[in-house]
């Protein structure tokens, strides 16, 4: 099994943007994010550790302005943790192998799917095509992308 975890190295190839989302649990702009609008199949994984994340059949357009999604690839790759910052109670989520901050979870998803929505900033994600799975080590998820 990968060792999936934050190192030195990874974290000094972080772009700004991304070291502020991940390591300072910050939030890009609504609507700026790179992966907002891509529907292309394959996954997401963590940006910092490469920890596979969520797959592209599990995205949806929930008009909220990050990435969407109604499920983690494996509910063990994610950790739920209390937010109480800016005055609200929310849930945030991290990645568990390089504790990455990726966004908050709502229980305000689509109901056939379990109702969860991930929110989740695409500057905490790097995007791996369907096509490019396999080489990159991670043709054990191809199950989970659609064709």
């Amino acid at each position: 099994m990968t060792d999936y975890r934050k190192t030195d190295e990874a974290i000094a190839k972080l772009t700004p943007e991304q070291f502020y989302v991940t390591q300072q649990s910050g939030t890009e702009r609504p609507g700026t994010g790179e992966y907002l609008y891509n529907k292309a199949p394959g996954i997401y994984v963590d940006v910092v550790s490469g920890e596979p994340l969520f797959a592209s059949a599990d995205k949806y357009e929930s008009h909220c302005g990050w990435p969407s999604f109604t499920k983690p690839i494996e509910q063990a790759r994610v950790n739920e943790l209390s937010d109480t910052s800016h005055g609200m109670v929310r849930t945030e989520v991290r990645s568990a192998g390089g504790d990455s901050h990726l966004g908050h979870v709502f229980n305000d998803g689509p109901r056939e799917t379990g109702g969860l929505r991930y929110c989740i900033n695409s500057a905490a994600l790097r995007f791996v095509p369907k096509a490019e799975m396999a080489a990159q080590g991670y043709g054990a998820y191809l199950d989970q992308v659609e064709d």
